[in-house]
């Protein structure tokens, strides 16, 4: 059975590297952390100090260690930038063997395919190394950039699921359009 024991193993492909976050990238993620563009489909207040993003590293690397998530840093190997994160929000092994994947890209980012190639860096992983059989994707309506991206990768979309997760922008709830991609039908 995997287990990631608070590892999180660099993954590599053509242009990228995935990787642990460390507090060195905090002001550049704080820049896409607090652009409201960034973060309009990610159900997040805007950052608004670089202490907030601080925390969040501590919690994301935290989380690993309890193997409660894996979130990796996108790098750029030509220039060594971090452009975004990606990773598994959450993961169960016993009797599911499934996880759900979430993601984000600095604005200057968009639109080069490095979503694409990173989003098959973690798939790849999540099918062969942690031996998943789902991977999930919980997409904020009006996200069709998003959308576009997963149904590129093979996911399918199951439906919408109203009221889902609470608005931390308000006292709401949003719906989400659940997307899944399972290990067969990945090639």
């Amino acid at each position: 059975m995997f287990r990631c024991q608070g590892e999180i193993p660099d993954l590599e492909s053509a242009r990228l590297i995935l990787r642990k976050m460390g507090q060195e990238d905090a002001h550049t993620l704080f820049a896409y952390w607090s652009d409201p563009e960034v973060i309009r489909y990610m159900n997040i207040p805007q950052f608004t100090s670089i202490r907030e993003t601080w925390d969040m590293l501590d919690l994301l690397n935290g989380l690993a260690e309890t193997e409660d998530t894996m979130r990796w840093g996108i790098e750029l190997k030509q220039t060594k930038t971090i452009i975004g994160t990606c990773g598994f929000n959450t993961w169960q092994l016993l009797g599911a063997y499934r996880g759900e994947i979430g993601y984000d890209l600095g604005r200057p980012y968009w639109r080069q395919g490095y979503m694409h190639e990173a989003l098959s860096l973690i798939l790849n992983y999540g099918f062969d190394v942690m031996s998943l059989n789902r991977i999930e994707a919980l997409v904020i309506p009006g996200n069709t950039s998003s959308l576009r991206s997963l149904r590129r990768l093979g996911f399918r979309e199951e439906g919408l699921l109203r009221e889902y997760q609470q608005n931390e922008l308000s006292d709401g709830f949003i719906d989400l359009i659940m997307l899944s991609l399972l290990k067969k039908n990945y090639v």
